[in-house]
Order: C-alpha cells, then structure tokens, then sequence
C-alpha cells in the first residue's frame, strides 16, 4: 500500500511540474474551468472520470469520452485556471484488484 501511495504521490508531482513547465514556456493551455470543461463535453464528448488532489491544492481530474477513446488530464489550480496537461485516445477504464500481500501467496 505505501509503494502505491508513494507512487501516486510521484505521478501528481509530475503532474504539477509538468503545468508550471507550461506555464515557463509561455503558452500555457489554460483557462476558466467552466469553459475547459464545456470545450472537453462539446468537442470530444468527454467527462469526468477521475480526481485527485495535487500539491499546492491543486485538483488533478481525468476526461473520457466512451464514444470515441479520448482523453484529457487537467490540473486546476487554487486560483481557478485550468490546465491542459496531456490528451490522448484509446481510453479504457479498469478495475483491477490489488495484489495479494500475504505471505503465502
């Protein structure tokens, strides 16, 4: 349990990084939520599927569309914006069970 904790603790990390990395180069994908989140359920059919809290209070959340594989992690920031961190297609969700952790198995 503390190796996936520590590693979900590590992709958050990443995530945050890889916003203020955007922020340094100047053309950040951000804006107001309420308008990321209509421009993800009108163009790409998607909506939410997951969310976490990141560093900072940051609000890491997960967009899929069923209909079409699509996409998108944003991380909102405690001022509000959101930003655009990766997108991709071919989104499945799944429910796997954690090993086991006895001893004997």
């Amino acid at each position: 349990m503390k190796q996936q904790l520590f590693a979900l603790s590590l992709g958050f990390g990443g995530l945050i990084l890889a916003t203020h990395h955007a922020f340094a180069e100047g053309r950040p994908n951000c804006a107001e939520r309420e308008t990321v989140v209509a421009e993800l359920a009108g163009r790409y059919g998607e909506t939410r599927r997951g969310i976490g809290l990141a560093a900072n209070n940051a609000v890491m959340e997960v967009f899929a569309s069923a209909e079409t594989g699509t996409w998108t992690i944003t991380v909102t920031l405690a001022s509000g914006m959101t930003c655009l961190v990766a997108s991709g297609q071919n989104y499945e969700t799944l429910a796997e069970q954690l090993p086991a952790t006895d001893k004997g198995a």
